[in-house]
């Protein structure tokens, strides 16, 4: 019974939803509050993730948040509220999802805080981080993993840029964007910065700067092999697993609490680490790194 309802749960169903599913197939009737009690269960397992020592260093590490609607305790208004994921990669090439946090904003004072607590359990090294465009993030990171080299996230730079162009011209910007972050080189993808500039500034003027702006965090991509670059750029693992979470929270329309919303991410994430953790071609990039971070990969 207990299991039949945890999975019900991780499928995104309400008390309601259970209750109706575990009648029509099996006959049985439960209370809301039996349901309330057995998914409650499930805090104790992630308050014992949340706080597992992890690895002493990790080659690669995705930050990212999602927004997720949650009354707040105190005004009882349904908020947007920022759930934050890092996502690693370990030395053996497995994904791994080290912790997840939920707050009113995707800030990066707070994010700060995430990182000390990856150091308290055990974090010491991290070497290459891969964030979003938000403003103080890389000294966040940098401040407690000062060796950390911080790369914007290729993906979320496009998809900001596109938000200046209209639909008809998407398609359009997409393809000369291409020719800046598959350069060989950084000098090279300054010059096709310059280009795409020349050709689409003057109706688009925000977008050439906006690259501008994040191009520090940028450029350490042109320094890394394909195999490297294919798994910085795509982000294969943590847009597969934000496809899970946004599968599972699309049936709710908010969460009646902060504890709620973590429970069902929480088995979210469980599902997808079951699904198949290793990262692909891994065995390239971990040679590559190997050579680049040398005395810090196999320490």
């Amino acid at each position: 019974m207990d299991d039949k309802i945890i999975v019900l749960y991780a499928a995104g169903l309400s008390v309601r939803d259970i209750q109706a599913h575990l009648e029509d197939l099996y006959g049985l009737r439960v209370s809301p509050d039996l349901i309330s009690r057995v998914t409650d269960a499930v805090l104790d397992e992630v308050r014992e993730w949340q706080h597992r020592a992890l690895d002493r260093m990790y080659p690669i590490v995705i930050f990212d948040a999602l927004r997720v609607k949650i009354r707040d305790a105190d005004s009882r208004m349904v908020k947007n509220k920022a759930v934050y994921i890092a996502l690693g990669v370990t030395r053996e090439g497995e994904r791994e999802v080290l912790g997840l946090w939920i707050a009113d904003n995707e800030g990066a004072k707070f994010w700060l805080s995430v990182m000390n607590e990856l150091r308290n359990r055990g974090v010491q090294d991290i070497l290459i981080a891969v964030v979003d465009g938000l403003k103080g993030f890389p000294e966040a990171i940098t401040a407690t993993f000062p060796e950390t080299m911080v790369q914007t996230c290729i993906v979320h730079l496009i998809r900001h840029s596109m938000n200046f162009c209209s639909w008809k011209d998407r398609k359009a910007v997409a393809a000369h964007l291409r020719p800046i972050y598959q350069a060989p080189t950084a000098e090279e993808a300054a010059r096709q910065l310059d280009t795409f500039e020349e050709k689409w500034g003057a109706k688009y003027p925000s977008i050439a700067p906006a690259w501008r702006r994040a191009w520090a965090e940028v450029t350490p991509f042109y320094a890394f092999s394909a195999a490297i670059r294919k798994i910085i750029y795509t982000t294969n693992a943590v847009e597969s697993l934000n496809r899970v979470l946004r599968k599972t929270l699309k049936t709710k329309g908010s969460f009646p609490t902060e504890e709620a919303a973590t429970k069902l991410i929480f088995l979210a994430i469980r599902n997808f680490e079951k699904g198949g953790r290793a990262v692909r071609e891994w065995v390239a990039a971990r040679n590559q790194l190997a050579i680049m971070f040398a005395g810090r990969f196999d320490a």
